[in-house]
């Protein structure tokens, strides 16, 4: 049963509205969902090298409004538990919407070696005008080399994180992710969730959202999904299309309040679908 505090508005209009169910992967309608980006392509490679992520924060189900945002407190990967830094390598970019085209940033890396690269950013707080608070979403995105699992199921003791029990990289169009919502290690239970498909294809080299639409959706409840984790802090969503899909858990880090203001430290994680050819 869902305590009072699960109830929370901690959003304060981030839904037009929520149907709670009893089922952790019941559907409620949700608008405007904000998603900070960690994209690159390719989330499964055969071979190492270099790539590059594009970072922006942004609506990316609708290529909708891009939020400026001050440099990432901090960017990072973690490879067989070792941790390099990656900071340095972040710069400020331009990326372009449908809407608008704001401050975003973009990063390089070097995959040497097999294995998992858990790619871990730290955002600094955006201040959301219309609601009156900060949002910080620490984002995960897992790039796999050689298909050899190393460290992608490994808990990072994140103030906000959602640790895969499903392989990221690895999930087949019409399979499922399983997740499950902590914070500073602890389960949270009956976390909000927030699930978007980027449904606009980035352009790398133009620094912006494809023009066109991978598909359109049935209505406007399934540009934004929202589901609740169990008791446990556990969660399944069932992925219907190819492709890259964010899941957001909502305001479930510690941290709650910046700068005199209500913060919601959210728990941001990317992963990939691949069709059945």
């Amino acid at each position: 049963m869902f305590t009072s505090k699960s109830f929370k508005a901690k959003q304060k209009g981030r839904w037009l509205s929520l149907s709670l169910l009893t089922l952790a992967t019941s559907y409620s309608i949700s608008a405007h969902a904000h998603f900070q980006m960690l994209y690159t392509p390719d989330l499964l490679r055969d071979k190492g090298g270099d790539i590059t992520f594009k970072m922006p924060f942004t609506h990316p189900a609708e290529s909708g409004h891009v939020m400026a945002v001050d440099a990432p407190q901090s960017f990072y990967v973690v490879k067989k538990g070792k941790k390099t830094d990656l900071t340095k390598q972040v710069k400020p970019i331009q990326w372009s919407s449908a809407v608008d085209t704001g401050l975003a940033y973009e990063a390089s890396a070097t995959l040497r070696g097999l294995g998992d690269y858990v790619f871990v950013l730290t955002p600094s707080p955006y201040f959301e005008k219309e609601e009156n608070l900060y949002i910080q979403q620490i984002s995960k995105t897992i790039v796999n080399v050689g298909s050899l699992p190393t460290d992608w199921s490994n808990e990072l003791g994140l103030p906000a994180e959602i640790v895969p029990l499903t392989k990221p990289y690895a999930i087949y169009e019409g399979g499922t992710f399983t997740g499950v919502v902590k914070a500073n290690g602890q389960s949270v239970p009956f976390a909000e969730i927030e699930v978007e498909f980027l449904n606009y294809q980035p352009d790398m080299g133009a620094n912006k959202f494809a023009e066109q639409a991978t598909f359109t959706p049935p209505a406007d409840a399934f540009t934004t999904i929202s589901l609740f984790a169990d008791a446990n802090g556990t969660f399944t969503f069932g992925i219907p299309k190819a492709g890259q899909w964010g899941f957001a858990a909502l305001g479930v880090g510690p941290e709650k309040t910046y700068q005199g203001k209500e913060l919601s430290q959210d728990a941001v994680i990317w992963v990939q679908a691949h069709a059945i050819k």
